[in-house]
C-alpha cells in the first residue's frame, strides 16, 4: 500500500498521530545498522527528521547549524529515493528555529494542508507534517540523553538461548568469532552482546560495513593514513583498528571486502600490528575481531573471491544466527518491545495495544527482511494506528521471490568445481556487461586483477588472442 493510498484512507489519524511527535530521541533496541558509540552524548536541543516512504521509515540526525538539502540526487544530505521527489526537492534551514524552503520542486510541498508556493520558506516545529510527493516527513526534537547504548535482548526461541549459553562462554576470550545468517537478523546485535560480556566492555566497540565504502575508502578508514599519503589527506588519522585498540572490532559484510585488502587484513591479524597509508613503521594492537557475512563463504572460497587463509583467522568459532522465521516464539515479543520504543520515540504517552488479528498477520509472515523488516513495521504501525493496531496497519510486502538459475545454467555441472566454474562465468560476464566491456573498471568492481579478469574473459572466448607482432 503506497503513503499516497494511506493518506488517502486514514488523513485524519494519520495527521492526528503524528502530530503528537514530540521531544525525545529514538532508542531502538535492535537497529543493526547505526547505534550510539559507547560515550557518544546528544546535546539539549537537537533535531532529527523522520522520514516515512513507502517501504521505510527512516530518522536523519540534523546538524545544530546549517543548511541540509533533501532530494533525489546523490549530492542530497538527505537523499531520498523515490521518482515522487525532485532531485533537489527542498532545503531545511537549522539554526535557532527550523525553516523549509522549496527549490522550485515539480511536486511541491505540503504542510498542515497548505501547499508552498515555489520557493517559499517557511518555519516549522517539532511535530510538523510535511508531505513531499507521496514521502511525509516528521521533524522531531531530542531532549538531552548520556549514556552507554544498553540494548533490552529479546530471547524466548530454543536456539537462541542455546547460542547465547555458547556466547556467554565465548566472551571471555580473545577467540576471533565469525556470525552467519541472512541480512536483518541481528549480526551486530549479536557482536555487541559478545563485546558486552567480555572483560572488553568497557574498551571501543567499533563497527565497519566493508560493503559500503570503495576500496580505497575501506582501506584508509581501517588502517588510518599519514599526512599527504594522497590527495586530499590534509592531516594524519588513526585508522578504526588503532581507534578500536584494547576492545572489539566488528567487520560486517566481511565477504564484500576486496581482495588486496584481505591480504592486509590477513597480516594484522597474524602479526598483532597495523600499518597506516603512507606509513613506514606498524603500531601494535589489541584487538579482538568479530566478523559477519550473510554469503556462503565457502561458495566464495571456491571461486576465489575470498582467502581461505583469512576465513581460518577470522572463524575461531562460528555462530550461524538462524532467520526470524525460524524464531516463531520471538515475533510478538519482538514487535510489543519495537512498539513501546517507538511510541516513546514519538511522544506517545501510552504505546497502542497488538490486536489479535494483527498478530495473526505477523505470525503468518515470512520475514525476508527478518528483524530489520519486522521493526520499520512497527515503526509505521505506530505512526498509523490509534489506540490498536490492527492488520491494515501493518502493509507488509509480499516476499520477493529467491533467484533461481534456469535449468540449463546447471544442467550440465557434474560436480561442485563445475558448478562453481558457472557461478564464476556468470557472476564475471554479468559485471563485465554492467561495466560497458570496459575491463578496468570490471576488474576494481570484482576485486581481482586486471589480468586475472583479461585470462577469465580469454577462456569464455569473449576476448581473441592477441595476433602475433610482424
Amino acid at each position: 500500500m503506497s503513503v499516497h493510498k494511506l493518506r488517502a484512507t486514514s488523513s485524519t489519524r494519520i495527521c492526528g498521530t503524528l502530530a503528537t511527535v514530540a521531544a525525545k530521541s529514538r532508542v531502538d533496541p535492535f537497529d543493526v545498522t547505526t547505534k550510539p558509540a559507547a560515550h557518544e552524548k546528544r546535546a539539549p536541543d537537537a533535531w532529527s527528521l523522520v522520514v516515512i516512504s513507502n517501504h521505510a521509515l527512516r530518522s536523519h540526525a540534523l546538524p545544530s547549524s546549517g543548511a541540509v538539502v533533501i532530494g533525489r540526487t546523490r549530492d542530497a544530505d538527505i537523499q531520498l529515493e523515490d521518482a515522487s521527489i525532485s532531485r533537489r526537492h527542498c532545503v531545511l534551514h537549522v539554526g535557532a528555529a527550523i525553516e523549509l524552503e522549496d527549490l522550485g520542486s515539480q511536486n511541491g510541498i505540503r504542510i498542515a494542508g497548505r501547499t508552498l508556493a515555489p520557493c517559499e520558506r517557511v518555519a516549522i516545529a517539532a511535530g510538523d507534517t510535511v508531505e513531499l510527493g507521496d514521502v511525509l516527513l516528521v521533524l522531531q526534537r531530542h531532549a538531552a540523553t548520556t549514556g552507554r547504548f544498553a540494548p533490552r535482548l529479546v530471547i524466548d526461541d530454543a536456539a537462541m538461548k542455546q547460542l547465547h549459553r555458547i556466547v556467554d562462554r565465548i566472551a571471555i576470550g580473545t577467540i576471533s568469532v565469525l556470525l552467519l545468517g541472512e541480512t536483518g537478523v541481528g549480526k551486530e546485535v549479536m557482536a555487541r552482546a559478545i563485546h558486552d560480556r567480555s572483560p572488553r566492555a568497557k574498551a571501543p566497540f567499533v563497527s565497519l560495513n566493508c560493503a559500503a565504502l570503495s576500496e580505497a575508502l575501506l582501506e584508509s578508514e581501517l588502517f588510518g593514513h599519514e599526512k599527504g599519503s594522497f590527495t586530499g589527506a590534509e592531516r594524519a588519522k588513526p585508522g578504526l583498528l588503532e581507534t578500536a585498540d584494547g576492545g572489539t572490532l566488528f567487520l560486517d559484510e566481511v565477504g564484500e571486502m576486496p581482495g588486496a585488502l584481505q591480504a592486509k587484513l590477513l597480516r594484522v591479524l597474524e602479526e598483532r600490528q597495523v600499518v597506516r597509508v603512507g606509513a613506514l613503521a606498524p603500531r601494535p594492537i589489541d584487538v579482538r575481531f568479530i566478523a559477519a557475512t550473510n554469503r556462503d563463504l565457502a561458495l566464495e572460497i571456491a571461486r576465489g573471491a575470498f582467502r581461505n587463509d583469512l576465513y581460518f583467522r577470522l572463524n575461531g568459532i562460528s555462530l550461524v544466527i538462524p532467520p526470524l522465521r525460524e524464531r516463531h516464539s520471538e515475533i510478538v515479543t519482538l514487535a510489543r518491545t519495537f512498539i513501546a520504543a517507538s511510541a516513546k520515540a514519538v511522544g506517545r504517552p501510552a504505546a497502542p495495544v497488538l490486536g489479535d488479528a494483527a498478530i495473526a498477520r505477523l505470525l503468518a509472515h515470512p520475514w525476508p527482511g527478518n528483524i530489520r523488516e519486522l521493526r520499520n513495521a512497527m515503526d509505521r504501525a505506530v505512526l498509523l494506528a490509534d489506540d490498536v493496531i490492527e492488520p491494515e496497519h501493518v502493509p507488509l510486502d509480499a516476499p520477493i521471490a529467491p533467484h533461481v538459475p534456469a535449468p540449463h545454467a546447471v544442467a550440465a555441472a557434474a560436480n561442485l568445481n563445475d558448478a562453481v566454474e558457472q557461478v564464476e562465468r556468470a557472476r564475471i560476464l554479468a559485471a563485465y556487461d554492467r561495466c560497458g566491456g570496459n575491463q578496468s573498471r570490471t576488474a576494481i568492481e570484482l576485486g581481482i586483477s586486471r589480468g586475472t579478469l583479461a585470462a577469465r574473459l580469454k577462456a569464455y572466448g569473449i576476448l581473441k588472442p592477441r595476433a602475433p607482432k610482424g
